[in-house]
């Protein structure tokens, strides 16, 4: 097994001007299960390739152990990728993609097989040994190809967007999987995806990349309860974090109608460049209903709800003066950084009537507040 380093990495591609990946410095532990996580084109497997050696570094280096592999050649990096498309051989059994690259190194048969049934035992795929592809469900295909990436006993896994082809069930289902197992071989492994959820349910840590640069990294909880930019509160969590930008007077901000009292360190940190505005966030678990006289609280008007049987969600506008609109047309600023309504979460037994206005109390300990200049965070 063996660590990983990225040493001020970046990738330009021919023809472009601004780098896919830009100053990348990024270390994994060995034995480490690391996420890189971000929308689509933000430069993620740009990263993995990298180190994969299938793409070129135009600056920095790239460590697997104490080794400088930037200009190694791919076959000679010790690695095992697993990709979204399984790129299984659809002529050969189960048995035989999966020893195929052992193969190719020349290993004799009789060694080979043992390591494939010891695979086929740990993925639970004893039974499909001789199987071609074509026999197999789309989960069955994954685990195939992560037995072959799990024979070759490489130093470092890559995983780029393996769930991507799989339908929500079998997703979660094979998340799980993929989990457990990094955890029982202790290979190091990068693991690649555009689901945030994938992320913080699987990662030892998780890195969070945008436009080809880091953002932040750390555990999956501290990444959640402790996002260094608006960009992260946004990205990570499920429903996303509820995101707005206000007038701050007198140390409190101007939400719609109503006022809500800020942490005095937060407001402290405000600049001139701010031009006197705070963006405000809240996750939708962490908002309360309050009664009416609450005078830390601001006015919701309710446009949808649901019922989930465990939860609650009520979906509304923040109301920005005194009369409530009943058209579809909203009358308040949204807070959601994607243009969709304010969610809250709450019990089941309250949740209001659609067209209700209610009160929403966020405590102080829960509020994410971020500079509207930087997009830097205030708030410990």
């Amino acid at each position: 097994m063996a660590s990983v380093k990225y040493d001020h990495c970046t990738r330009i591609y021919p023809g472009n001007t601004e780098p896919s990946v830009s100053d990348l410095n990024l270390s994994i532990k060995d034995g480490e299960f690391m996420v890189l996580v971000g929308p689509s084109g933000c430069g993620k497997s740009t990263t993995l390739r990298m180190l994969a050696g299938l793409e070129e570094v135009n600056k920095g280096r790239v460590f697997i152990g104490d080794k400088d592999v930037t200009t190694v050649q791919p076959k000679d990096r010790d690695i095992a990728m697993v990709f979204q498309n399984y790129a299984l051989y659809p002529h050969m059994t189960v048995a035989e993609n999966m020893g195929f690259a052992l193969k190719i190194a020349g290993e004799d048969k009789a060694t080979i097989r043992k390591k494939v049934e010891r695979a086929a035992e740990i993925l639970d795929l004893t039974p499909f040994l001789d199987r071609k592809p074509r026999a197999l469900s789309g989960g069955q295909r994954q685990r195939v190809a992560m037995g072959r990436a799990i024979v070759r006993q490489p130093k470092v896994f890559l995983m780029d967007e393996p769930l991507s082809n799989l339908d929500a069930k079998l997703r979660v289902q094979t998340r799980t999987q993929i989990a457990t197992l990094q955890r029982q071989l202790g290979v190091t492994t990068l693991y690649v995806t555009h689901d945030q959820t994938e992320a913080l349910t699987m990662g030892d840590r998780i890195a969070v990349i945008n436009l080809g640069v880091l953002q932040q990294v750390g555990a999956p909880t501290h990444l959640y309860e402790h996002p260094d930019n608006v960009f992260v509160a946004g990205f990570i969590g499920s429903p996303s974090m509820n995101l707005g930008t206000y007038p701050v007077e007198n140390g409190k901000a101007k939400i719609g109608t109503d006022s809500v009292t800020l942490p005095a360190d937060a407001v402290a940190k405000l600049k001139d460049a701010d031009k006197g505005r705070i963006i405000f966030g809240f996750r939708p678990e962490h908002a309360t209903l309050a009664s009416a006289s609450d005078p830390d609280a601001f006015s919701l008007y309710v446009r949808n709800t649901e019922d989930l049987g465990s939860d609650g969600y009520i979906y509304g506008d923040i109301v920005d003066n005194d009369a409530v609109k009943d058209s579809g047309t909203a009358t308040a600023a949204t807070m959601s950084d994607q243009n969709k309504m304010t969610t809250i979460r709450v019990n089941p037994s309250e949740l209001p009537n659609v067209g209700d206005t209610v009160k929403i109390h966020i405590e102080q300990e829960h509020m994410h507040l971020f500079s509207p200049a930087t997009g830097l965070r205030l708030n410990d």
